[in-house]
């Protein structure tokens, strides 16, 4: 391991979206008997990530209570009607300046696992790589570790799917860490609930390559 990437890497769960097409707050549905947004922050946090950010927005009071208990930093995103670029930002903005680097996850990808998210972290701190991106079956997709030097490039971004650009512009800086597709499961539609809830089962983590 490089010795100079042995410093702190901070965890961003993004949890401000309103789930429109939910038709419910989802961040407070239950997958084996607990909140999407705490099965989140509580991997992220056993993950070893330090500090772990959680970006709130709608109904941020109510989430906020789901977080009982976790050492987590909460961050309210005012603007998080704005889109996720606008939760990323506040995210990264709320990272000690001591951190060298951060793993941004979505609270609404239930089986990202915290092996998952600490397998990041090894490939960061073993390379000079200054984006360590995921993809499953080919397909790109959160987590994504940023390190700091990238931080007031996303911060400028605006619009959705601009993260993309990130990639492209440093491309020879970037590792890629292939999961199972199984581990993709974006829990936009009721259906989509009802899919994780039927399908849940453990994702191999040793399958990244």
């Amino acid at each position: 391991m490089r010795l100079d990437r042995q410093g702190p890497v901070a965890g961003v769960v993004l949890a401000a979206g309103s789930s429109k097409r939910m038709g419910q707050n989802k961040l407070l549905l239950r997958l084996d008997g607990e909140a999407l947004v705490r099965r989140a922050a509580r991997r992220a946090l056993a993950a070893g990530l330090d500090p772990v950010v959680v970006v709130l927005g709608h109904e941020a009071e109510l989430v906020a209570l789901e977080l009982t208990g976790l050492t987590v930093r909460i961050v309210v995103n005012a603007d998080h009607a704005g889109g996720i670029h606008t939760s990323r930002r506040a995210g990264l903005a709320a990272v000690p300046s001591e951190t060298h680097a951060a793993v941004v996850l979505l609270a609404d990808m239930p089986f990202v696992t915290e092996q998952m998210l600490a397998t990041l972290v090894a490939r960061y701190r073993e390379s000079d790589a200054l984006l360590v991106a995921s993809e499953y079956a080919g397909e790109p997709a959160p987590p994504a570790l940023y390190d700091r030097a990238l931080f007031s490039e996303i911060a400028g971004l605006e619009g959705e799917g601009r993260g993309k650009q990130v990639v492209g512009r440093h491309a020879g800086e970037v590792i890629t860490v292939a999961w199972p597709a199984a581990a993709l499961e974006d829990l936009d539609r009721p259906e989509d609930f009802e899919r994780a809830r039927a399908e849940a089962t453990p994702v191999d983590p040793s399958a990244a390559c």
